[in-house]
């Protein structure tokens, strides 16, 4: 924990950056340390794998908050208050607290409608984790590990919250309704309302030996990891839900539900537009003039790509079905390749001398954008 760096000092954001800032900033780095464009470099690769755990915490909203709270112990599972946050919907109010008691502390059961009934069975809250992936994992799906931490019946007591042997009472005050009523005076004559019962907490069941587990709760939290299938397509933010994984239910209820975020790293070079993949690619003045044959990457590898003769800076090449599946289908985007034309510098005495003479050579008709933008300045002009 101490010897790690700050996960912005990684990425080279301040602590106010916004989602963009920490995006390009990863996507900087992601690529300056990448292995494949700096083989055999084990330097290279640790910070690679630093810069993609410090994107992995900082792109997730719930993860950063924690971290900007706690430090690396927010996130860090194993540490302290890493594993306190895994309770998602179900666990805001308490330890396990139903938030009915809220509404029945101030309004004694409810203008008439008194409290539901304690022993009836009632859903299991959902709980919520995230989980970070590749560029080409989301395009291509994959089997991932998550963590999900949820509160499940006490196996001690098999969820009775009662010691081994024994068994919870019918509460003697309400009789097992969870509820008592209350008669009020008022100026306008009397009023009875109903609140949850003092002796049994609304309960309606009394637990003279709780079980050392739970604390007669009857519930406990615990940590669990869970392998899911990431469906080819996925993009990022969108939450898979796996269905019963959540808080168990109360009184025979159906468990809640695990709502998983998928986080997308952004690709050093690839960005993603719907189902289609757009990449800029460098090619030389003399590839743009006179045509090439090269190579591009995909996400299936690398595939030949023909520049014709006369390409412009910002022309868009297609590479059909290239792209990126749809989920649960079978249509594929497309792939654009945008060239970059990069000017040479550094020119050497032989190799100006060899442009001046081209130049020389060159007129306006080789320049169709040339002739078109002097052409509507002669004609502003004219006056």
């Amino acid at each position: 924990m101490a010897d790690k760096k700050d996960y912005y000092e990684v990425l080279g954001v301040d602590r106010g950056a916004s989602d963009d800032d920490i995006k390009k900033a990863y996507r900087k780095s992601a690529k300056q340390y990448h292995p494949d464009l700096n083989p055999g470099d084990k330097e290279a690769e640790a910070k690679f794998k630093e810069v993609n755990e410090a994107y992995e915490v900082l792109s997730d909203k719930e993860k950063r908050a924690r971290y900007d709270q706690f430090g690396h112990a927010g996130v860090d599972p194993n540490y302290g208050a890493g594993g306190g946050y895994g309770g998602g919907y179900g666990g805001g109010f308490g330890d396990f607290g139903d938030i009915g008691d809220i509404f029945s502390s101030f309004f004694g059961g409810g203008f008439g409608g008194g409290r539901a009934n304690p022993n009836a069975p009632r859903r299991g809250g959902d709980v919520r984790t995230s989980v970070t992936i590749s560029f080409e994992e989301a395009a291509k799906g994959c089997q991932k590990s998550v963590r999900i931490t949820s509160i499940d019946g006490c196996t001690d007591c098999n969820g009775s919250g009662a010691a081994d042997g024994t068994s919870p009472k019918t509460c003697p005050s309400c009789h097992g309704t969870g509820q008592i009523k209350v008669v009020q005076r008022t100026p306008f004559g009397q009023i009875q309302t109903q609140r949850p019962c003092d002796q049994c907490r609304g309960s309606g069941k009394i637990i003279e030996k709780p079980c050392r587990t739970c604390g007669g709760k009857g519930k406990v939290r615990r940590t669990r990891e869970e392998t899911i299938n990431i469906p080819a397509g996925i993009d990022d933010g969108q939450v898979l839900i796996l269905r019963g994984k959540g808080d168990a239910g109360v009184n025979g209820g159906m468990a809640g539900d695990a709502n998983i975020v998928v986080n997308v790293r952004p690709h050093a070079v690839f960005e993603r537009n719907g189902t289609d993949v757009y990449c800029e690619i460098p090619i030389t003045f003399a590839q743009a003039a006179l045509g090439a044959e090269i190579q591009v990457p995909t996400l299936d590898g690398k595939a030949n790509l023909k520049i014709r003769e006369g390409t412009q800076p910002g022309d868009k090449f297609r590479l059909k079905g290239k792209g990126i599946v749809r989920m649960n289908s079978t249509y594929r985007g497309d792939q654009y390749v945008i060239v970059n034309i990069e000017v040479p510098s550094n020119l050497t005495k032989a190799q100006k001398e060899i442009l001046s003479k081209f130049e020389a050579q060159t007129n306006e008709g080789n320049y169709t954008k040339r002739k078109s933008f002097f052409e509507k300045v002669k004609e502003a002009f004219k006056d």
